[in-house]
């Protein structure tokens, strides 16, 4: 085993990825009727699908820019950043790719639907950027460190200020990222604030991973601040306000959910990475090493991507609780089973994307 291999981060990945397999599943096909906030299992539900966006982003800036440094270690590191900028590019072809209706298309039904933006679209121009900010601090992870780690707070608190600004004079295809006016599910701000404080723990990983009882102190310091940025967060944007008279502390404070959490995202991070030792080579690991194989699966079948057929159009909104979870649990299962023996690796979808790229280049 490689000491300073992070295993934790499969482990994470595969979190995720379940946790938006069975979110995506239930929140899609159950009868709004049941959603009810005053039932413990659904608020349980509920907690669990809105930490799983923010895990992913964090866990994706923490292995990118821990790769970058190790590359850099070895002498490399403009290889990793080629990697890094075609990886980027592909994940937003990929989420593009996955909302284009061409049988519409085929029919003469166009429209501006498959611009909107998505995860995969945020996370590829996440990575881009983080590239950018990387060779602006001069390749230098104690700058870099400071950079993504002022990035990460910036978008967090600037987001009252930033979340209702109009970009209506801007391409939608570019709006689209700064905006959901026109339906986009995610958009890079405030999102890419979880990619810089993802890596920035990539920085911190990088320097001390290979110390003595360092896996201890990181999980414990990852329990205490994950429970002071739930519970205290709040309260302390508003000290800063009082001490300070700045609006935007205020202002962030009676609007603070992204601070929160990123509390919530180091709690999941302490758990897996105090328990690593027993994840290694693990079934839930393996799942981790394949979540853009399943991403890409699980939209196919649930949104009906190429064909325009999917479970949406025959049950949307249309399932009983138990039919969700007994139909979430058969999806999870069906869909890890397809992405093991039928697709053998994430490197099965950059190969087709790499065949169709150089096709069309031809």
């Amino acid at each position: 085993m490689n000491p300073n291999r992070l295993y934790f981060i499969d482990a994470v990945r595969a979190f995720a990825i379940l946790m938006m397999l069975q979110g995506h599943f239930i929140s899609t096909l159950l009868d709004p009727i049941y959603n009810d906030n005053t039932k413990t299992i659904y608020n349980i539900w509920y907690y669990f699908r809105g930490i799983t966006a923010p895990v992913f982003f964090t866990i994706s800036g923490l292995v990118f820019i821990y790769l970058i440094l190790k590359a850099k270690a070895k002498g490399c590191d403009k290889a990793r950043i080629k990697k890094g900028l075609e990886r980027g590019l592909m994940l937003i072809a990929i989420g593009y790719l996955l909302r284009i209706p061409f049988l519409g298309w085929l029919y003469g039904s166009f429209n501006t639907y498959f611009l909107i933006i998505d995860v995969l679209q945020c996370i590829g121009l996440s990575l881009i950027l983080l590239i950018v900010l990387y060779i602006l601090s001069l390749k230098k992870d104690r700058i870099l460190s400071v950079v993504l780690l002022v990035s990460g707070i910036l978008c967090f608190l600037y987001e009252p200020i930033y979340k209702d600004l109009n970009f209506n004079r801007l391409p939608e295809l570019l709006a689209n990222y700064l905006t959901k006016a026109n339906g986009s599910i995610f958009t890079i701000l405030p999102w890419f604030g979880f990619v810089a404080f993802g890596g920035f723990l990539a920085t911190i990983f990088f320097r001390h991973v290979h110390k003595k009882r360092f896996r201890l102190i990181t999980s414990i310091l990852f329990f205490i601040i994950g429970y002071l940025l739930i519970t205290c967060s709040s309260w302390a944007l508003m000290k800063l306000y009082y001490l300070t008279d700045v609006e935007i502390f205020k202002a962030s404070a009676y609007y603070n959910y992204l601070f929160t959490r990123f509390g919530n995202v180091l709690l999941l991070f302490g758990v897996f990475y105090s328990l690593e030792n027993f994840l290694k080579q693990s079934i839930i690991s393996k799942i981790g090493e394949k979540t853009l194989s399943i991403y890409f699966i699980h939209f196919v079948i649930i949104f009906g991507s190429f064909t325009g057929v999917g479970l949406k159009h025959f049950f949307y909104q249309n399932l009983t609780p138990i039919e969700a979870v007994i139909g979430a649990i058969l999806f999870v299962v069906v869909v890890c089973f397809i992405s093991f023996y039928y697709v053998k690796t994430n490197a099965f979808i950059y190969k087709q994307i790499r065949k169709l790229y150089f096709k069309l280049k031809r």
